[in-house]
C-alpha cells in the first residue's frame, strides 16, 4: 500500500474541490483517507472515508449536538476538538503519513488545529484564501511546521487557477511523503541547547553559538517573536534539549501591552519544572512590538524605535520593569533544576544605549532590584558591565552554561 494522506474538508461546501485533490493524490501513487468536517449539509460529489458523524463521535458528540450548540463558533469548536482526537488516533495506528486540509475561515481553522497535534516533520499542508493579507497566522500555524498555501481564489469551483494550485499541492505532498521525515528523537550523544534570539541580540547569540560549539554543544536558535519561545518550550518538554539559554525573553512583556510578540501566560514557566539547566537573560524585555502605525493610543508618547518598515518598538515604563522583575522571580522560582540569571547592565536592546531613545538605567535597575529581592536565594543573579548584544557578553553567557553543565 502506498503512503496515505489524510484529507480534511467541509464536504458540504467543498466536496468537489476535495474530490479533485483526492484524485490528483491518487494519480501520484498515494492513498487517501477523506474526513468530512462539515456540520450542516450532506457531502457534495464525494463519499468520505470517515463521515462527519464518525468524526464527531471521536469527540464524544454528535452532528445534531454540534448543530444545536448555540452558535457557529461553538459548533466549529466541537468538531475541531473531535478531529484532534481522530487525527491522533490515525497517527498512532500508522494510517497517516501526511495531512492536508482545504477550507475557508472555519474549515481552515479546523484543519490547522487538527494538524497542530502531530509531531514536527509530519507533512502538513493547509490551503485557504485566508492565508493572506492582514489575517493572523497564529490560528493557521501555531507553533507547528504547517505549510500554508494561499489558494488565491476561494475554494468554490474547479477553474484553471484553482486546479493549478491544487495540482501543485498534490505534487508537494507527493514529494514530502517520499523524501521528508519526522523529527527524530535526540541520540544519547547529542547535546542540543535551545537559545532564544531577536535581531537585537543576534551578534551576541552568534558568538554564544560559536563558543558552545567549541565545547561540544549545538545551539538550536528560536526567534522570540511570540511563537519561537513557546515552540522552544514545547520541544524542551518533548526531550529535545540538554539545556536552555533563554537569552531573549521579550515575549514576557508584550502580554502586558497587547504587543504582537506575546509568548502567552506560560512563557518562562515551562522549562523550570522539567529540571533542565538554564541560563536566563532579560534580553529585550525593555520593549514591546507593534506593527508600524498601530501603536495603541494608551502607549503613544512613549519612546519608540523604528526597528524596520514593518515593526515599531515601544519602551517599557519604570513600573512595567518592576512588574517584569516580579514576573521573572515568580516564574523562575518554579525551577527544579539549576538556574543562573545573567543581566547586562549597559543596555537590554539596540536602542538602549547611552544617548539612545530607550536608555533608562533607572528603569532597568528597578527590574534588577525587584528580581533580586524576590528570587530564591539559591538562584544566582549575576551582572555584567556589557550591552546585551555585545559578542563578549554572548561568550560569557555561554561560559556560564558550560560551567553549569560541568557541575551537573
Amino acid at each position: 500500500m502506498g503512503k496515505n494522506v489524510v484529507v480534511i474538508g467541509t464536504l458540504d461546501t467543498k466536496g468537489p474541490e476535495i474530490a479533485y485533490l483526492r484524485d490528483r493524490l491518487h494519480a501520484l501513487g498515494l492513498t487517501t483517507t477523506v474526513v468530512d468536517s462539515g456540520i450542516l449539509g450532506e457531502p457534495l460529489g464525494i463519499t468520505p472515508d470517515i463521515s462527519r458523524a464518525d468524526a464527531a463521535a471521536y469527540g464524544g458528540t454528535t452532528v445534531d449536538a454540534l448543530r444545536n450548540a448555540g452558535s457557529r463558533g461553538k459548533a466549529v469548536h466541537g468538531m475541531r476538538e473531535a478531529l484532534k482526537v481522530l487525527v491522533r488516533q490515525l497517527w498512532a495506528d500508522g494510517r497517516l503519513d501526511a495531512i492536508v486540509s482545504m477550507g475557508g475561515a472555519e474549515g481552515a481553522v479546523m484543519g490547522a488545529a487538527t494538524m497542530m497535534v502531530l509531531p514536527v516533520g509530519v507533512p502538513k499542508v493547509l490551503v485557504s484564501p485566508i492565508a493572506s493579507g492582514k489575517h493572523y497566522f497564529d490560528p493557521l500555524v501555531g507553533t507547528s511546521d504547517i505549510m500554508v498555501v494561499h489558494s488565491i481564489v476561494d475554494i468554490l469551483g474547479l477553474n484553471p487557477i484553482a486546479t493549478t494550485v491544487y495540482d501543485n499541492v498534490a505534487a508537494a505532498l507527493a514529494g514530502l511523503v517520499a523524501h521528508g521525515h519526522v523529527l527524530p528523537p535526540p541520540q544519547p550523544s547529542d547535546r542540543y541547547v535551545a537559545v532564544t534570539m531577536l535581531g537585537n541580540t543576534t551578534r551576541a547569540v552568534m558568538a554564544l553559538k560559536d563558543r558552545l560549539a567549541q565545547a561540544g554543544y549545538e545551539a538550536v536558535i528560536f526567534h522570540s517573536n511570540g511563537v519561537g519561545g513557546p515552540a522552544m518550550e514545547e520541544l524542551a518538554e518533548a526531550g529535545q534539549f540538554v539545556g536552555v539559554i533563554d537569552f531573549t525573553t521579550n515575549e514576557t512583556y508584550d502580554p502586558m501591552t497587547g504587543g504582537i510578540h506575546d509568548g502567552g501566560p506560560e512563557r518562562l514557566k515551562r522549562i523550570g519544572p522539567l529540571g533542565l539547566p538554564q541560563v536566563v537573560v532579560p534580553g529585550c524585555i525593555d520593549f514591546c512590538v507593534f506593527h508600524a502605525g498601530a501603536i495603541p493610543d494608551a502607549l503613544k508618547g512613549r519612546p519608540v524605535y523604528d526597528h524596520n518598515p514593518e515593526y515599531t518598538l515601544v519602551r517599557a515604563t519604570h513600573d512595567e520593569m518592576i512588574a517584569l522583575g516580579h514576573l521573572f522571580a515568580e516564574r523562575l522560582n518554579l525551577a527544579r533544576g539549576p538556574v543562573v540569571i545573567a543581566v547586562p547592565t549597559e543596555g537590554l536592546s539596540i536602542p538602549n544605549v547611552p544617548g539612545g531613545v530607550f536608555w533608562n538605567p533607572d528603569a532597568d535597575r528597578a527590574f534588577l532590584d525587584t528580581l533580586r529581592s524576590e528570587i530564591r536565594p539559591d538562584i544566582p543573579v549575576l551582572t555584567y558591565p556589557r550591552h546585551v548584544n555585545d559578542p563578549v557578553f554572548g561568550v560569557e553567557v555561554a561560559e556560564l552554561f558550560i560551567e553549569m553543565m560541568r557541575e551537573t
